[in-house]
Parts: structure tokens; sequence; C-alpha cells
């Protein structure tokens, strides 16, 4: 190797090593405020599923979430909502693949286990205008008091038109794939959890 390659695999070197520098140290920087706005969408995920909450800051999101819910290990990953002391239900963080990337968001789910009080996300990249449009409140609204089937798929999402039965709810029109693995997500999580609370005698 001559001086000159020398010379430019060195300058090659120390330019990667200071910008990978650079780039580690800004993520190690802001690790902590990325979680905390993790935590604080969550837990805006949270009370937006059971829908009787109204905040205008996010200290107030923080004090309501703190107020009303709780981890106890005996009910798994769910957390305990109470309202005046009682039980009032479970706030059921759920996850998986979407048609583009994870899924992630909560169920509010009947103190009983048998319907599902609402539905809420705290993060979805799916396609604007098609599968993220399954934030929005028109889409959400339909699982609020939506009964849980005691046999087979514990929900559907059936294409708009349809004539619904119990457990059945409509998809959105031009977003099949976000809709079945969002079907099969709460399926598969829901049915889990609550299959390990009755064989506990929780529910």
């Amino acid at each position: 190797m001559n001086s000159r390659s020398f010379y430019a695999v060195g300058y090659m070197f120390l330019i990667t090593a200071f910008f990978s520098t650079l780039i580690i140290g800004f993520a190690r920087g802001t690790q902590t405020r990325v979680l905390a706005n993790e935590r604080l969408a969550f837990e805006k995920a949270v009370l937006t599923a059971f829908g009787n909450f109204s905040y205008k800051t996010d200290a107030e999101v923080n004090r309501l979430f703190q107020e009303h819910f709780a981890q106890n290990p005996e009910y798994g990953k769910a957390w305990v909502y109470k309202k005046d002391g009682v039980l009032a239900g479970f706030a059921l963080p759920f996850e998986g693949k979407g048609f583009w990337a994870p899924i992630k968001g909560v169920a509010a789910v009947s103190p009983d286990g048998q319907k599902l009080l609402g539905l809420a996300f705290y993060e979805v990249n799916e396609t604007p205008g098609l599968g993220a449009r399954i934030v929005e409140p028109f889409f959400r609204r339909q699982f609020e008091g939506l009964r849980l089937r005691s046999q087979g798929l514990l929900l559907e999402l059936k294409p708009e038109g349809t004539v619904l039965s119990e457990g059945q709810v409509h998809a959105i029109s031009g977003a099949t794939q976000t809709c079945v693995r969002l079907e099969a997500i709460l399926n598969e999580q829901l049915k889990d959890w609550l299959d390990a609370m009755r064989r506990e005698g929780r529910l």
C-alpha cells in the first residue's frame, strides 16, 4: 500500500469513527426521553380504551393513570382498573405484526372477561388512509361493549356491509391485510390471557 492509499484509508476510518461516536452519543442522550414518550403514549392509550377520562396535559394523564391503574402479578400483564375502589376492568396490552410494522395497543376488558369496553392504540405504522385508520374513533367505537364469543374466535372483523352478529365488527375497506392481522393479534392474545385467568380462578 502506497502512502496515498494509506492516507485515504486512515481518513475514512477517522470519519467513520467520528460519526459513529456522534450517533451512539445522541442515541444514549435521548434514550430517557424516548422511553418517557413511549410510557406516556401507553398511558394515554389505556385512558382512551376505557373512554371515561378527560385530560388536557401530559401531567394529568400520568396522574389519572397512577390513581386508577395498577399492576398485580395475579393478573399477568394486564393492568387492573379500579373506580372508587371497586374493580372496573382490565387494561390488557397487546402487540403483534401488522401489514407493515408492529401494532401495539390496549384492550379494555370487563371485570368478568365477557366483553370489551374499548380499544386504543399507541403504536401504528400502517398505510396512511387505509390500515392506519384503525386508530380513528369510528373504528374503535365498534369495540365498546362488544361481547366476546365463548366458542371459536372471540371476535371477528367482517367486510363493510356485512350484517353483524355477536362478536363481530366491520373491518375497514381497503385495509384488509391490516384488519386480518389485527383480528389475529386480538384473538390470540385475548384468548391466552382469558384462558390463563379462568384456569387460575381469577375470572
